[in-house]
């Protein structure tokens, strides 16, 4: 039932915010960054869940453990940087929301690198000398 706090912390802070904008844009601003910031620190307990989960199932069907913290950093990258751009864009600054956002698709080709090196030469090895 998380899900119902959430969504009604952010029906309060939406109301909050559309009263509060008129008079005082600077306070509606932090209010709303604040609330994301809330909700994101609300959701790292159940995400170190999940992340426990996986690395059971990774080390029960014995998969390098390498792979999957690098997909979960990749994971974590496109997360933090949406959330980042998301909070830039409710500033108005859309330039700047396009430049993390870039930036987040080229840290996650850096990070994947090796995991495409390793399929690459899986397939390699596979095929007929």
């Amino acid at each position: 039932m998380e899900i119902i706090q959430i969504v009604g912390l952010g029906l309060v802070t939406t109301v909050l915010v559309l009263i509060i904008k008129e008079q005082k844009p600077m306070f509606a601003f932090l209010l709303t960054a604040f609330t994301g910031i809330t909700i994101f620190l609300f959701l790292i307990g159940k995400i170190s869940g999940v992340i426990g989960v996986l690395e059971e199932l990774a080390n029960k069907a014995n998969i390098n453990l390498i792979f999957l913290k690098t997909i979960l950093k990749i994971i974590g990258i496109a997360y933090i940087a949406e959330f980042g751009a998301q909070i830039v864009r409710d500033a108005g600054q859309e330039a700047v929301a396009s430049k993390i956002e870039l930036s987040g698709k080229v840290l996650i080709m850096v990070m994947a690198i090796p995991i495409v090196s390793a399929i690459i030469e899986t397939v390699v090895k596979l095929l007929p000398a």
